[in-house]
């Protein structure tokens, strides 16, 4: 008959370990509380002066912060892999965001020419001569939006929240606060927008509908995002999609406003 093994013994934690992981666990979440709503303090008040400020302040303000933004996460205790900016998956973020660019310049070039898609193109807003949207497509857009979204939304805001919260969390919590960044932007839409004008109605009641579903699509659009930083690891991914949804956008509305008859 073999001898019974005795029962390892229970690990019991001292009341002093555990009260020190339970004031860990709260300085940790309380830190976590504290840069996230210093992020978010300064997006709002970026969104509003960049609405109402001077024209082109995002070429100077975008820049300057989204490397507040990074130096912020850094001091938190983020890599450069939560924030989608390690030189390991540069060569596949590059691969990504070129992917993303033909993708969507076919779809464009193709809305450009069907004439029952042709109308989304005509926003006064970009109704430019052509060096006009190419600048736009070049500088305007790249260093005075994409940039900024970029590192915010798909680099510290879904870095952080992952970090403490989990990916479910983090997708969500970040492409949700992306639609709401382009409520102010979208207030004229009805009226820039000749196709959203049809479908929304150009009075106030309209004007709300369009800004809800512009809300809405961003928040989508930002879950793509989201899911192409997480697959490239890079954020230059979503930044190529990005690039391409908006400034390859302007310069087909330029070309399109350019054949309409006077």
């Amino acid at each position: 008959m073999s001898p019974t093994t005795p029962p390892a013994p229970l690990t019991v934690r001292p009341p002093a370990s555990r009260k020190l992981a339970t004031t860990r666990r709260f300085a940790g979440n309380a830190r976590f509380a504290v840069t996230i709503a210093a992020v978010l303090a300064v997006l709002a008040a970026v969104n509003v002066l960049l609405k109402f400020g001077p024209p082109r302040l995002g070429l100077v303000l975008g820049p300057a912060v989204a490397l507040v933004l990074v130096i912020l996460a850094r001091r938190h205790g983020l890599s450069w892999e939560h924030l989608g900016m390690s030189r390991r998956t540069l060569r596949r973020g590059i691969g990504y965001a070129a992917g993303a660019v033909l993708a969507v310049g076919a779809v464009y070039l193709l809305g450009a020419l069907l004439p029952l898609t042709r109308a989304a193109f005509l926003d006064v807003r970009y109704h430019l001569r052509p060096g006009a949207a190419l600048l736009a497509a070049l500088v305007v857009v790249p260093f005075g939006t994409v940039l900024l979204e970029e590192v915010a939304f798909r680099g510290v805001l879904l870095g952080l929240v992952h970090r403490h919260r989990g990916p479910g969390w983090a997708k969500l919590s970040s492409s949700g606060l992306f639609g709401l960044w382009h409520v102010l932007p979208s207030l004229r839409l009805n009226r820039a927008n000749q196709a959203v004008g049809v479908v929304f109605g150009a009075g106030t009641g309209g004007q709300w509908l369009a800004v809800l579903g512009a809300v809405g699509f961003t928040a989508l659009a930002g879950l793509l995002l989201c899911e192409l930083r997480r697959r490239s690891g890079s954020l230059l991914a979503a930044a190529g999609l990005h690039w391409a949804t908006n400034a390859l956008g302007v310069v087909l509305a330029a070309a399109v406003w350019a054949v309409q008859p006077a």
